[in-house]
């Protein structure tokens, strides 16, 4: 079978983050722009082709899969083309691990691709939001945007760095997998099938919804999408901008640098590297 072996998946995770972490700012700032509208470009599509689902408890499910199946393409983007995205670069633990970059690096590195990764977001959800893309379906597509922006502002802090958690714990296995092939072909059914399913559980994301809940702010804007959207007055009033970066960003992203840093990266190098472990 012509793919890596989990050591040799671990070993090219560090070398990749020592990469990473010696990129000059402005090109790192770029990069981690394009990864912020990359996601953006792949969350609309995805509400695009389900919106007319979610509403409908019988095919709630299938708008779920649909969802899933089309923000692949986000990760396929980034991954792929070459975009740097934090939760991707929670890799960067293993460089720390074997002794290849220091915690600053990794830290400062985290810091300007996440703030590359929020303009960019940002950025694409003013984009389309300008250009009356949402206006789609008679304004039902920019209520549905209305609508999954006031549940991610709506979530339980508890709860939004919980689903951070199980959120990223899926997007980094399915990039190890990804890393484990070395043909274009598994790679892309690496981050189909696996990165899928974190939108199908409707688990969070911290720089997907850097575009989800900025977009819904934009469109809440809108009287006719605001009187189309089913949520409640106090949802509506609790979808702002410090909502978005308190009860949402905050818990979110802490919750993926676990997901991603601890539970995939950390304990898969504990497990194949460690002395007196592997």
């Amino acid at each position: 079978m012509d793919a890596r072996t989990p050591i040799e998946i671990i070993n090219f995770a560090s070398d990749l983050g020592v990469i990473k972490t010696q990129r000059k700012v402005p090109s790192l700032l770029i990069l981690s722009c394009f990864a912020g509208v990359f996601l953006g470009f792949a969350a609309f599509g995805s509400t695009m082709a389900s919106h007319n689902l979610l509403s409908n408890p019988e095919t709630f499910g299938l708008a779920r899969l649909l969802t899933g199946l089309v923000f692949a393409a986000g990760l396929m983007m980034v991954v792929l083309g070459g975009g740097e995205m934090l939760t991707g670069n929670t890799m960067i633990v293993t460089s720390v691990l074997d002794r290849k970059v220091t915690v600053k690096q990794m830290l400062l590195n985290w810091l300007l691709v996440y703030i590359g990764n929020l303009l960019g977001g940002i950025f694409i959800s003013w984009l389309i939001s300008s250009s009356g893309a949402y206006l789609n379906n008679n304004g039902l597509l920019g209520a549905t945007t209305i609508q999954i922006a006031a549940n991610k502002t709506s979530l339980p802090f508890h709860s939004a760095f919980l689903l951070g958690i199980l959120c990223n714990w899926i997007v980094c296995i399915a990039i190890w997998v990804s890393i484990s092939s070395r043909d274009l072909a598994g790679k892309v059914l690496a981050i189909l099938f696996i990165n899928s399913l974190f939108v199908m559980s409707g688990f969070e994301h911290s720089i997907a919804n850097m575009y989800y809940i900025p977009a819904g702010i934009f469109a809440a804007n809108s009287p006719q999408f605001s009187a189309l959207a089913q949520v409640t007055t106090q949802q509506l009033a609790d979808l702002n901008w410090v909502n978005f970066f308190a009860k949402n960003l905050l818990p979110v992203t802490l919750g993926n640098i676990i997901g991603g840093g601890l539970m995939v990266w950390t304990f898969f190098w504990l497990a194949l590297k460690k002395k007196g472990i592997s």
